[in-house]
C-alpha cells in the first residue's frame, strides 16, 4: 500500500512540474505578447500611414517651386524646398532710434507697430513684391527668379528704402544675412563682390555665388561677420552677441569689427552691414554656377524682368477674379492683389517633427521628420500650419494655380500616421518652434479639426474637373490621395462618434476645470463658442455631424470622378443628412434653432477667490445643477452648420426661420457681417477666463461669413420657396463685408483675424491674411 502512495505521489509530481513547465511558456508568451502590443499601440501613434505617397515630385524635381519666399516668419528672406537649406533674409535698425536689441526689424511682430507690410503682387512662382511701412518710411522687397541649368535657377532681391514724406538725412543700417542649417551637408564662406558676399556649395544647389551690388552708391559705413550659429531662430541674437558700438556723427551704430571672421569647417553665417542715407537701393543675386547666363539680373535687366512679371500676373489676375468686369474701383482692386498675394506670398516650407501624445505614451514622442508645404494664418502671430486654416486657405488658392494647391493637400496628407489621423497644428523645425508658447506644441491623437480639406475637395471638383481630367498627373495625385481621404474620414467616423448613433463629439474638451465658464473646445476651431457648460461622454456637436456628413458626400464625389466603389460613403452622407433625424437630435421646438445637446446650465459665473496671502483669482461657480438638455439658450455660428453645409431641404421651413433670425440685428446681422454669437445668448462678449477675452463669441470671423454667402448663393439658385429671400441676404451680406474689410485695411494697413461686430473695427492678430483673405471670392462671387 505504501508503494502505491509513493507511486502515486511521484505521479502527482511529475504531473504538476510538467503542467508548470508546460505553464511557463505560455506564459511567457502572454506576456510577451502583452508587451509587444503595448509597444505596438504606444508606437502607432508615430508610424507613418502605410500606403504611397501623396507628394512624388519635390525639390529639385518640380524647379518652378524650388526657390521661393519661403520664409513667411520673417520681413524678408528666401529659402529652397530642401529639408536642410541655405536661407538667405534681411534686417534693419534706424541709428537715431535704437535702444536696445527688441528695434532691429526681422521676424514679423506685431510689436514692431509697423504701419503695414504686406505682398502687393505674387504670383506663388516667379516673383514677388511687398511694400513695407514703418512710420515714415517705405520699404520695398522684390524677388525675381530665372529659370536655366541643373539647380533651380538664379533670383535676384532688390531691396528699396525711401521717404513716405520726403523726410531727407535718415541713416538707416540694413544687415543682410546667408546661413546654412548645421545639418546641412555642404558650406558657405565670404567672397568680396565689391561688397562682401557669398560663396558656397549644397547638395541640392551644387555651386553657387551670392553678390551684393549697390545701386545707389550711398554707403556710408560697411562691416561684416561670419561666424558659427547654432541654429536659424537665433541669427539676430547672433549678431547681437558679435556687435560693437560706434559713435558716428552724434548717431549709435552698432556694427561688426572690420574682419571680424576666420575661415573654418563650423562658420555658418555670413552678414554683411550696409549704412547709408535713404532713398538706397541695394540688389542680392544669387547665381547658380550650372546655368549660363548673358547678364547679370539686376540693374535694368532686372527692372524689365520686374515688369513683364507684373504684366503677366495683373493680367491673370482679371482673367481669374474678374473685379474690373464687375466695376470695382482701381482701389479696390488694388486692396483684392494684396488679399491674395500675401496669403500665396505667406506659403512656407518647413521641415521637422511635431511632438505628439496618445493615451499609450506616458510623454510626448516625436513624429517622423516631415517636410509640408503650406500657407500660414498670420506671418506675424500664427507662421505655421493649422489644419483646418488651410482648408480654407486651399479655396482661394486653387482658383489661382491648382497645382500649388494640389502639392500643400498632399504635403499635409503624408502628415497623416497609420490610425489615419493628422495632427492639427504643425510646429517643424526650430524656427517654427521659436515662435509656438510650450502648452500648444504637442499634439493629441484624439484630437481632431474640423475636415476642411474635403470643402476644399469640393469646392476643385465643382470648379474645376475638366482640369483635372485634362491633366492626367493631377487625377494622378487625386488617386494616390484617395485611400488616405479614406482613412481620414474612418478616423473621424471612429473616433469622433457620440453614444448614440448618427451623433458624434468632439474630444478634448476638459471636464475637470474650474477655471473657465465654458470649458474650451479647440478641437472645433470655434475655441471658446459656448457649447454645454459640463463635458461628458453624451454630448452631441451639431457642426461635427455636418462636417462628416458634408465629408462623406464629398468622398462620393471623388470615388465617381476616380471610378472607386462609394456605396458606404453614399450611405453615410444620406444618413445624416436626413432632415428628419437631425431634427430629432437637434432641433430646438422652443427656441426654433439647431443647436448641441448635452449636460448643461446657463447659470454660471466667475467670481473672486482671495486667499490668506490676499491674492485672488477667479474661478466658475455654478449656480444652478445642470441637466441633459439642447443648448439651445446659445445662437450663433454653430446653429446654422445644416445650412452652412448645405444639408437643409430646399423645401424645409427651417430654413425660412434661419434667415428671420439671421437678418435680425438683434441676433447675428451687422452692418459689418454675420457676428458670431447672437447679442442675446448668455455668453455674448463674456470672458472665459479672468485672462481670456471672447473670441468666438460675438466678433465676424470671414471664414464662417463666406460659408453663409456661399450658401445663400447655394439656396438663392435652387426652386426651393425662400430662393428669393436667400438672394436678397447674399446680396447686403457681401456687400457688407466687402465695404468693411477694404475700409478697415485702408484705415489700418492690415486684414485682421476677426472684426469688432459693433465698430466694424479689425481685432485679433495683424497681418491675418489666412482665411480674412476669402473676401477675394466674395468679391469675384467664386462659390
Amino acid at each position: 500500500m505504501s508503494v502505491n502512495v509513493e507511486r502515486y505521489h511521484q505521479n502527482e509530481n511529475s504531473s504538476f512540474i510538467c503542467s508548470v513547465r508546460a505553464f511557463v511558456p505560455a506564459f511567457c508568451l502572454v506576456v510577451a505578447f502583452c508587451i509587444g502590443y503595448k509597444g505596438y499601440l504606444e508606437t502607432r501613434i508615430n508610424t507613418p500611414f502605410d500606403k504611397l505617397k501623396v507628394v512624388h515630385k519635390t525639390s529639385l524635381s518640380v524647379p518652378d517651386r524650388y526657390w521661393g519666399s519661403y520664409r513667411p516668419y520673417v520681413y524678408f528672406g528666401m529659402k529652397t524646398r530642401d529639408p536642410y537649406s541655405l536661407v538667405t533674409g534681411m534686417m534693419w535698425y534706424y541709428p537715431s532710434k535704437i535702444q536696445k536689441g527688441e528695434d532691429i526689424r526681422h521676424w514679423c511682430e506685431q510689436n514692431d507697430y509697423l504701419k503695414g507690410y504686406t505682398w502687393t503682387e505674387h504670383d506663388g512662382r516667379n516673383f514677388g513684391i511687398q511694400i513695407i511701412n514703418d512710420d515714415d518710411i517705405k520699404i520695398t522687397t522684390s524677388f525675381v527668379k530665372k529659370l536655366h541649368g541643373n539647380f533651380g535657377g538664379d533670383w535676384t532681391a532688390r531691396i528699396s528704402f525711401n521717404s513716405a514724406n520726403k523726410i531727407v538725412n535718415e541713416t538707416v543700417s540694413l544687415l543682410l544675412y546667408t546661413a546654412i542649417e548645421n545639418q546641412t551637408v555642404g558650406y558657405i564662406k565670404p567672397k568680396r563682390y565689391g561688397i562682401m558676399s557669398a560663396t558656397g556649395y549644397t547638395e541640392g544647389l551644387g555651386e553657387f555665388r551670392i553678390k551684393i551690388k549697390n545701386i545707389t552708391q550711398s554707403v556710408i559705413h560697411e562691416s561684416y561677420l561670419f561666424t558659427k550659429c547654432s541654429s536659424l531662430n537665433v541669427i539676430k541674437e547672433t549678431i547681437l552677441n558679435n556687435f560693437h558700438l560706434l559713435h558716428f556723427n552724434r548717431e549709435r551704430l552698432f556694427v561688426f569689427t572690420k574682419n571680424l571672421y576666420s575661415i573654418n569647417s563650423e562658420s555658418n553665417l555670413i552678414v554683411t552691414q550696409l549704412i547709408f542715407k535713404i532713398p538706397f537701393d541695394v540688389d542680392v543675386i544669387f547665381e547658380s554656377s550650372s546655368a549660363f547666363r548673358q547678364e547679370t539680373l539686376t540693374g535694368d535687366l532686372y527692372t524689365a524682368e520686374l515688369n513683364k512679371n507684373k504684366k503677366l500676373f495683373n493680367d491673370n489676375f482679371e482673367k481669374t477674379f474678374k473685379l474690373d468686369s464687375k466695376k470695382f474701383n482701381m482701389d479696390e482692386i488694388k486692396f483684392a492683389k494684396a488679399a491674395f498675394s500675401n496669403l500665396i506670398g505667406g506659403i512656407g516650407y518647413f521641415y521637422g517633427a511635431s511632438q505628439v501624445l496618445s493615451k499609450y505614451t506616458s510623454s510626448p514622442v516625436p513624429y517622423w521628420k516631415a517636410p509640408l508645404y503650406t500657407a500660414v494664418p498670420s506671418r506675424s502671430f500664427f507662421p505655421r500650419g493649422f489644419l483646418w486654416d488651410e482648408g480654407f486657405h486651399g479655396l482661394v488658392i486653387a482658383v489661382w494655380d491648382l497645382d500649388i494647391e494640389l502639392d500643400i493637400i498632399s504635403h499635409w496628407f503624408d502628415l497623416m500616421n497609420v490610425e489615419g489621423w493628422i495632427p492639427r497644428e504643425q510646429i517643424l523645425g526650430a524656427e517654427a518652434l521659436s515662435r509656438v508658447p510650450s502648452e500648444f506644441v504637442t499634439q493629441i491623437n484624439t484630437n481632431a479639426n474640423p475636415p476642411v480639406f474635403f470643402l476644399t475637395l469640393s469646392f476643385i471638383l465643382q470648379n474645376f474637373e475638366e482640369q483635372l481630367i485634362e491633366q492626367s498627373s493631377r487625377l494622378e495625385t487625386l488617386d494616390r490621395l484617395y485611400n488616405r481621404l479614406v482613412a481620414w474620414f474612418d478616423w473621424f467616423n471612429n473616433t469622433q462618434i457620440g453614444i448614440i448613433p448618427g451623433t458624434y463629439r468632439w474630444r478634448g474638451r476638459d471636464s475637470n476645470t474650474n477655471k473657465e465658464l465654458n470649458p474650451k473646445t479647440l478641437t472645433s476651431g470655434f475655441d471658446d463658442y459656448p457649447r454645454a457648460s459640463h463635458p461628458t461622454d453624451e454630448e452631441m456637436h451639431l457642426d461635427l455631424r455636418c462636417w462628416i456628413a458634408y465629408s462623406a458626400a464629398t468622398i462620393v464625389k471623388v470615388s465617381k470622378l476616380l471610378n472607386k466603389p462609394y456605396s458606404r460613403f453614399a450611405e453615410t452622407a444620406l444618413y445624416l443628412s436626413d432632415n428628419f433625424l437631425l431634427d430629432q437630435h437637434h432641433w430646438s421646438e422652443t427656441h426654433e434653432l439647431y443647436a448641441d445637446y448635452g449636460l448643461h446650465t446657463d447659470e454660471i459665473i466667475l467670481f473672486n477667490i482671495h486667499d490668506k496671502n490676499a491674492n485672488h483669482h477667479m474661478e466658475r461657480k455654478v449656480l444652478k445643477s445642470p441637466v441633459f438638455r439642447l443648448v439651445d439658450s446659445t445662437f450663433g455660428y454653430n446653429s446654422l452648420f445644416p445650412f452652412i453645409l448645405h444639408l437643409l431641404d430646399p423645401e424645409s421651413p427651417k430654413l425660412e426661420i434661419i434667415f428671420k433670425k439671421l437678418r435680425d440685428p438683434k441676433l447675428l446681422w451687422t452692418d459689418f457681417g454675420i457676428r458670431s454669437l447672437s447679442k442675446n445668448s448668455p455668453l455674448y462678449m463674456k470672458y472665459n477666463t479672468e485672462y481670456d477675452p471672447p473670441y468666438w463669441r460675438g466678433s465676424i470671423w470671414i471664414n464662417i461669413n463666406y460659408l453663409i454667402i456661399k450658401s445663400l448663393k447655394y439656396y438663392s439658385n435652387g426652386s426651393g420657396p425662400y430662393s428669393t429671400k436667400a438672394k436678397i441676404l447674399y446680396q447686403e451680406l457681401r456687400k457688407n463685408i466687402i465695404t468693411n474689410v477694404f475700409k478697415e485695411y485702408n484705415r489700418t494697413g492690415y486684414l485682421w483675424e476677426h472684426y469688432n461686430d459693433i465698430t466694424g473695427h479689425g481685432e485679433g492678430s495683424r497681418p491675418f491674411t489666412g482665411w480674412t483673405s476669402l473676401v477675394l471670392l466674395i468679391m469675384g462671387e467664386i462659390f
